[in-house]
């Protein structure tokens, strides 16, 4: 049913086998374990551009955050109002939701067929999924891109004296099954590698949520549901790991360690790349404000409609010659000599003012 799903991880995971059983042997434990973090490294570098693009969308739902509150408080009553405003906020902006959860959805059928095609190189137990098969039958039969000789490398590998295949859980009869690979492995061999990689992975888990909650604001830690989800990210999921480790066979563990330091790795280089790029649009915004600024001691530049005030003003208060004095002062004489003054007119006696002197009796 998820053939599609299980064949290129088996062809990837056998394609990193060649390589390193090539330098260390192909019944090497140490091979086999580098074989499956390498086929860890290549699904998450493929994954690489969906992670970057969920902590962009990350970034901007932040953002945006008021913006979305203010519309649900808006259209609170009316459902399909709010919905059609959501969507054109996303449309402006340029993101969308589904991003931030894509690299989960891709990695979950991921986990699925890597579960699938390691387990199935041991198919003797009788649990769920399991064929019931017996340790010759399952020895000759191959699995996916593997052949039967890659599927008795695969039991005869061991790490540390412990083979990869196993769990701590492991049935006795699953356990006798290892007989021809290089003897029946004991519960506390497998503990003692086991319980290590538990440990380490549970510790990863937890690192790796602490880093995520770290970046978060502080108004999405404020939220009540983003308070709950970052308890079982913190502490909830590590002590899953750490519960549920019994019962994984070590190459199940190997791969978790992986897909934690890689996603450890990943987030410290992925948010100083992101926060460098935000740290020089910042910078290129105070450059283009700065070169918008008038220089100091630089006076403001006036539009046209502005300047034209002064000169209205000035042609305002310029002084006007009265006509009369224009008319008796009469035309320049040529030669630019200067004009003589005109003597006044004397008045008319009916217009002279009277004298206040009384005469004297």
């Amino acid at each position: 049913m998820l053939d599609f799903i299980y064949y290129p991880v088996s062809w990837i995971l056998w394609v990193w086998h060649k390589v390193f059983g090539a330098v260390l042997g192909p019944d090497n434990g140490f091979a086999w374990a580098l074989a499956v973090m390498f086929l860890v490294f290549t699904l998450r570098a493929i994954l690489y551009k969906p992670f970057v693009k969920q902590v962009r969308t990350t970034r901007q739902m932040q953002e945006l955050q008021p913006q979305i509150k203010a519309l649900q408080k808006k259209y609170s009553k009316d459902r399909q109002r709010m919905a059609l405003e959501m969507q054109k906020l996303q449309k402006e902006h340029g993101f969308n939701p589904l991003m931030g959860c894509l690299p989960v959805l891709l990695q979950a059928p991921v986990f699925i067929g890597l579960f699938h095609v390691l387990r199935s190189f041991n198919r003797t137990g009788t649990g769920m999924g399991q064929l019931g098969l017996t340790a010759e039958q399952n020895a000759s039969i191959g699995n996916y891109a593997f052949s039967p000789e890659d599927v008795q490398s695969f039991l005869s590998a061991r790490l540390f004296g412990a083979p990869i295949s196993a769990a701590i859980t492991s049935p006795q009869s699953v356990l006798e099954s290892f007989a021809p690979f290089g003897g029946v492995p004991s519960t506390l061999n497998i503990a003692l590698v086991a319980i290590p990689l538990m440990v380490l992975a549970s510790v990863a888990t937890h690192f790796n949520s602490r880093a995520s909650v770290a970046r978060q604001s502080a108004a999405a830690a404020a939220n009540p549901q983003s308070a709950i989800m970052n308890k079982l990210a913190l502490w909830v999921f590590p002590l899953g790991v750490l519960v549920g480790g019994p019962f994984l066979m070590i190459a199940i563990l190997l791969y978790w360690v992986s897909n934690n330091i890689w996603t450890y790795a990943q987030q410290h280089i992925v948010f100083r790349r992101i926060d460098a790029e935000e740290a020089e649009k910042k910078q290129a915004a105070l450059e283009r404000r700065a070169d918008n600024a008038p220089k100091p001691g630089a006076r403001p530049k006036l539009d046209k409609k502005k300047g034209a005030a002064p000169a209205a003003t000035d042609a305002a208060t310029e002084p006007v010659q009265d006509e009369s004095t224009a008319s008796e002062v009469g035309d320049e004489p040529s030669g630019g000599a200067a004009p003589r003054p005109s003597k006044p007119k004397p008045r008319p006696a009916a217009n002279r003012p009277k004298s206040n002197k009384r005469k004297r009796r």
